[in-house]
């Protein structure tokens, strides 16, 4: 059964796990799409959501000629599946059970699901357990409670998973960056002076137009200290990036937040180069779509420009809307970006 909801965030999203799972039928066109279709997003009143290709073309629409809804293959349905059933099964599902629900080989399986979403199914799994214990946390529970309501044995087993998340430990950041040792550097760019610190871990902060001196506000606690061989290297990807935006997703980032302000940073590196969402899509896509203010904020406290591009987020109305670092170096940004 298709929620309407949730299949209008995932088209908002463009996310691909839907792809398989229904059709967006634009009935002002007369043309069905997948739910990641690039096209430009159709005005929600003309809108209906179809379960399959065959129920959209017997309303009358016929198939995108850019997103090519009717080519799923074999392999994306199996994956829509094997989504649907990881985050709606309360049990835990093996790697094998998944496989002979699809019909693949466990070892094919992995291999086309991790192609696909980019983890493995046992990994994609423990986020979801893991989301839920915070989604739980968030709504007031206790960490005890939310521990188990995720399918946690133990408390144990939660702070084990959490402290596997990526980057500066939860504590160091709160305790202003104590026991951690972030290098830095103030390099001219196009954009104008640009400071770059991180750990051992990653890119822990990217800001124009500012100092070691904030830095050290910021982390008050760290070893600072400057340059260093490996932090070189970084540095000159780091430049690439920001002089040509969008050029790079391999750079290692080392950020903190809560539960939302992660989701939201995940979602905006979501976002295709040359492209841009509102407060409202981020919201509906990360499924908070009454979030509309909290993830403007949860956009404003990025600490990695560029890198999490929060210059991709603009008003409903398509002005620019804010920018941290003045709305030239924003303008700047999307025009390289668009190739203009």
């Amino acid at each position: 059964m298709i929620v309407d909801d949730d299949a209008w965030r995932a088209v908002l999203a463009r996310n691909r796990s839907f792809d398989g799972r229904f059709v967006t039928g634009v009935h002002s066109t007369g043309v069905y799409c997948r739910p990641s279709c690039p096209a430009r997003h159709p005005r929600r009143e003309n809108v209906r959501f179809y379960a399959s290709v065959a129920e959209a073309e017997a309303a009358g629409l016929r198939a995108c000629k850019r997103c090519l809804p009717g080519d799923v293959t074999r392999e994306e349905a199996a994956v829509a599946q094997a989504l649907s059933l990881l985050r709606t099964r309360d049990e835990a599902l093996t790697l094998e059970r998944l496989a002979a629900q699809t019909g693949y080989s466990p070892t094919h399986f992995q291999r086309i699901f991790k192609r696909a979403v980019g983890l493995s199914p046992a990994a994609y799994a423990r986020a979801l357990k893991l989301e839920r214990a915070h989604e739980t946390l968030r709504e007031g529970a206790s960490v005890t409670e939310a521990v188990y309501a995720a399918g946690y044995g133990a408390p144990s087993r939660f702070y084990e998973a959490d402290a596997r998340r990526p980057g500066m430990a939860p504590s160091a950041w709160r305790d202003g960056g104590a026991g951690v040792t972030i290098r830095w550097a103030v390099v001219p760019t196009t954009l104008g002076p640009m400071l770059v610190a991180a750990t051992d871990k990653g890119v822990c902060r990217l800001a124009f137009d500012e100092g070691p001196e904030a830095l050290a506000q910021r982390f008050p606690r760290a070893e600072l200290a400057r340059g260093g061989d490996a932090f070189e290297e970084l540095l000159q990807e780091v430049i690439v990036a920001v002089e040509q935006p969008g050029s790079s997703r391999t750079i290692p980032l080392d950020v903190q937040g809560t539960a939302f302000q992660e989701a939201v940073w995940q979602e905006l590196q979501r976002i295709p180069k040359g492209e841009t969402r509102s407060y409202a899509q981020i919201a509906a896509a990360i499924g908070k779509p009454g979030a509309v203010r909290a993830a403007g904020s949860a956009n404003g406290a990025n600490n990695v420009a560029v890198l999490i591009p929060c210059h991709r987020v603009v008003r409903a109305d398509g002005s620019l809307g804010g920018y941290a670092y003045g709305l030239d170096i924003k303008r700047e940004l999307l025009r390289r970006e668009k190739g203009d």
